[in-house]
């Protein structure tokens, strides 16, 4: 038939398509008026995750309840920066303990860029003279490996722990928790990047010694550093706290510098740590993750809860944990980030994701807030001011509410999404989108570019589960 719409039909045409999207871009590439709807089948089509995700209908005050709880908490807690001062006096770490981040691993199971962090960090605290006197001690289990998750602390990237490194303490003074983070190591080649040269090892030797020490006098001195308001700021003014932390890194400066001033003893002492902390953009993404560590873990093990409490990746494995399952990890292959690379680099050089700053995620920041910062969307490679709203929009699907201290200028006020639901994550298909920075695969690479990666739906596929065992 070749005549035109109106003699076929009594009005224009209006169309409405529902899933496959490509019918609604031909449509409109021939000037028909046409609304898209994006639906999928619930759980990805899988019939027993549908059916287990209707059985939960029937807990669902029950779970409306434990999640209200789950997220007071989450959105309720104080983050107070109180001290520095090596792992083994801050929460009594052991020696001959390696934490690292993500969950459980062995040995053998580690990426290349995490096993060279481990050897190297064994070697700066002197258990081994080489790499391959380091890796026997693994071998023989006279050197043991932990999650960072599991002595209430977190590390980014390969998330490196080990006794004499000092660790920022946040404590949560409305719940009495604490947390703990390493100092970020900076740029070039660091430890969380897989690198263990003796350059590596000397500035772990230098932030052990000079840095560590003279930031704990200082934030004893200050009496405590409230986190929550100051990155309630820095998110006003352009931070997602987990690949931009420039303001944050500032409005810390400005509050601890006049501490470190008053408790150094000299300027030799001072100037570099002044130096390190003004050069040094990302200097507060540790301090992020440890107030994340601290906020959370009070909405940890309420009763039928099915909020997300720990996002967390190793280099081989992606892990969640959920509220109602208490400290039970659920696991599956971890993704290899998208992004932009460095000059030089590819895909194919790219490590699967690593590290345990997703947990500003968790919280509601990081990918959750990419509205606030749509300079991350576009240096991430994910376009501009549009991608960096519709990621937020999506996130938002698969929360439930919105954070009533972390508020987006942008969106008239609106909080950034809080409190990922397993429910809806199964529902969608949507799975939280974790901004990210890009590690070589092999070791000694350092980074090699910055992106986002999706948390695998199989982890959450397994947490609902549990729910029926």
């Amino acid at each position: 038939m070749t005549e035109p719409w109106p003699h076929l039909l009594p009005t224009e045409p209006r169309v409405v398509n529902i899933g496959l999207e490509g019918f609604a871009r031909d449509l409109a590439g021939l000037g028909v008026p046409v609304v898209h709807v994006d639906w999928r089948p619930p759980a990805h089509g899988n019939v027993r995750l549908a059916e287990l995700l209707s059985r939960l209908e029937a807990r669902r005050e029950q779970i409306e309840r434990a999640n209200a709880e789950a997220c007071r908490r989450l959105t309720g807690g104080e983050a107070v920066l109180v001290d520095c001062r090596p792992a083994r006096e801050a929460f009594d770490l052991p020696d001959h303990l390696v934490l690292h981040a993500g969950p459980p691993l062995g040995w053998t199971a580690m990426c290349e860029p995490m096993r060279a962090a481990a050897l190297g960090a064994i070697r700066y605290e002197g258990w081994a003279p080489d790499d391959d006197a380091a890796a026997r001690l693994i071998e023989r289990q006279e050197v043991q490996l932990a999650p960072c998750h599991h002595w209430g602390a977190v590390g980014p990237m390969t998330g490196i722990i080990t006794a004499s490194m000092p660790v920022f303490v946040v404590e949560n003074r409305a719940y009495g928790n604490r947390a703990y983070a390493t100092i970020n190591e900076g740029l070039g080649k660091v430890l969380r990047f897989g690198a263990n040269d003796a350059s590596v090892v000397a500035r772990l030797q230098w932030l052990a010694a000079e840095a560590g020490p003279l930031l704990g006098a200082a934030l004893r001195a200050s009496g405590g550093i409230d986190l929550r308001p100051l990155m309630a700021q820095a998110l006003r003014m352009g931070d997602e706290m987990h690949q931009r932390n420039i303001a944050a890194s500032a409005l810390l400066a400005r509050a601890l510098m006049p501490h470190l001033a008053h408790a150094s003893a000299n300027t030799a002492t001072l100037a570099p740590v002044a130096e390190f902390m003004a050069g040094h953009d990302q200097f507060f993404l540790n301090l992020a993750m440890a107030a994340g560590k601290a906020l959370t873990d009070p909405a940890n093990g309420v009763e039928h809860s099915t909020l997300v409490t720990t996002m967390a990746r190793n280099g081989t494995d992606f892990g969640i944990r959920v509220s109602a399952h208490g400290e039970r990890w659920f696991t599956a292959p971890v993704n290899v980030p998208n992004g932009l690379y460095f000059p030089g680099f590819g895909p194919d050089d790219a490590n699967p994701d690593m590290g345990d700053s997703a947990i500003v995620e968790t919280i509601g920041l990081g990918g959750s807030a990419m509205a606030a910062s749509p300079a991350v969307a576009q240096f991430l490679g994910m376009g501009g001011m549009a991608e960096a709203l519709r990621v937020t929009a999506e996130i938002r699907e698969i929360c439930v509410g919105e954070h009533p201290n972390f508020r987006i200028p942008l969106l008239d006020e609106q909080g950034t999404p809080i409190g990922i639901d397993l429910r809806p994550v199964i529902e969608t298909g949507i799975t939280p989108l974790i901004n990210t920075g890009i590690a070589g695969c092999k070791a000694g690479t350092g980074q090699i570019g910055a992106g986002t990666v999706r948390a695998p739906f199989a982890c959450f596929a397994r947490a609902l589960e549990a729910f029926f065992e």
